[in-house]
């Protein structure tokens, strides 16, 4: 009899945990966190542009899974103050969200992206606009590629913060800020898109924020050919014990790399590691309260990052002269390279933007007789750049042609 009273109340405990995962509408697979969205909603950005950027941010939500137990969604837009047009715990339904990003009006402004990252950081972490604590943190940040401020480094805290990082730019931009502010690796966290071809970039765009969002476990971001990061839920506080990192890689057991971390400790970067290479990494959570089971994660380092070793100035005339260079290590991760060329007194500079397969290019329009200093810079999917620089000097003077009119016509020469 008792055996079956014991079965009878862990069937109906069952039942009902089973009944209360359904009514929340997630389960322990689905993706949690706190999603931001921030839309360029200045002056910059035309009336039709911004109708587009919210479809697509319509778009990009129809599909999550929102909810108090998954995801929440806020909106925050750039203009001459930041504006929250709404919290994460304002709409708990993927179709309200989407309703209320229908209707967002356009703020107009000037485009202050850093005061409004310094502003979505807070946000991002304030219970009081519904944020949680111990949940992933994405932000996806939609721009035309301009900025009337420094971006980099509110960008920067808030990858420190453990925010993963998606740019979508729909205008020209500075590649290299905007590959510098986006989380690593650039191909999966960076898109440049015609404001009306976004809906192309929907479907890929969702699936990598819903990976970011996967329930915490020990995970790499940040992924360089020399080091990552490694994030993990908070399992410990700084009282009930601690942390052993362990870091082997491929084959090589004997070179076992360990780190012990504080309970409270919810991140940890490694560096000084070999490129192209695969990692064992565990998390060994040390409890003196109940026991906990480690986490394992693989990660593979990226391909040898190294610029061009030198550059060879060839072709100098008055006005224009050719610039070679080796091209970088690991051509795969190579995005491109940047050509800068600007005279040693200083003043305006010529940029020109050379595709990854290419290792020269020539550059005219230059002064006669000058000085200048050129910088060859490979970006990298990574977001990380390498650049080297060297002098080339143009002709003093330029070939003139007589005119055909004005030539001495052959002829016998007088005595």
């Amino acid at each position: 009899m008792l055996f079956w009273t014991a079965f009878s109340m862990a069937l109906s405990l069952r039942l009902a945990l089973a009944r209360s995962s359904i009514e929340r509408g997630s389960t322990a697979s689905d993706p949690q966190g706190d999603l931001l969205f921030l839309l360029d909603s200045s002056a910059s950005v035309s009336h039709y542009e911004f109708s587009r950027v919210r479809e697509f941010v319509g778009q990009l939500v129809a599909t999550m899974p929102f909810g108090p137990g998954a995801l929440r969604a806020s909106l925050v837009h750039v203009g001459s103050q930041p504006h929250t047009e709404f919290t994460f715990d304002q709409y708990s339904s993927g179709q309200a969200i989407q309703d209320a990003i229908r209707v967002a009006p356009q703020r107009m402004g000037d485009t202050n992206t850093g005061l409004a990252l310094a502003y979505a950081k807070e946000q991002l972490f304030a219970e009081e606009a519904g944020a949680r604590q111990g949940v992933p943190k994405v932000l996806v940040w939609v721009t035309d590629g301009g900025s009337s401020d420094p971006v980099g480094p509110p960008m920067q805290e808030l990858k420190d913060l453990g925010v993963t990082i998606f740019i979508v730019s729909t205008g020209r931009g500075n590649l290299l800020e905007l590959l510098a502010a986006a989380s690593a690796p650039a191909e999966k966290h960076l898109h440049f898109v015609d404001v009306d071809d976004l809906p192309i970039i929907a479907r890929e765009l969702r699936g990598s924020i819903t990976d970011a969002m996967q329930p915490q476990q020990l995970h790499a971001s940040e992924v360089l050919s020399n080091g990552f990061r490694l994030s993990w839920p908070p399992l410990l506080t700084a009282d009930s014990g601690y942390y052993v990192l362990e870091l082997v890689p491929s084959g090589k057991l004997a070179t076992t790399r360990r780190q012990q971390l504080p309970g409270n400790a919810t991140s940890w970067t490694w560096t000084d590691l070999d490129p192209d290479t695969d990692y064992e990494v565990s998390l060994l959570p040390e409890s003196n309260v109940h026991l906990l089971r480690p986490q394992h994660v693989r990660v593979r380092t990226l391909q040898e990052e190294a610029g061009p070793e030198r550059i060879i100035i060839s072709h100098a005339r008055p006005r224009s002269l050719r610039v070679s260079w080796a091209p970088a290590l690991g051509p795969d991760s190579t995005l491109g390279y940047h050509v800068q060329l600007g005279t040693l007194q200083g003043g305006s500079l010529e940029r020109v933007e050379v595709p990854a397969g290419q290792n020269s290019t020539t550059i005219q329009g230059l002064t006669p007789c000058t000085t200048y200093l050129v910088t060859v810079t490979a970006a990298f999917r990574s977001g990380r750049q390498r650049a080297l620089s060297a002098k080339a000097c143009t002709a003093s003077g330029e070939r003139t042609r007589v005119p055909q009119s004005m030539r001495p016509e052959a002829g016998p020469r007088e005595p």
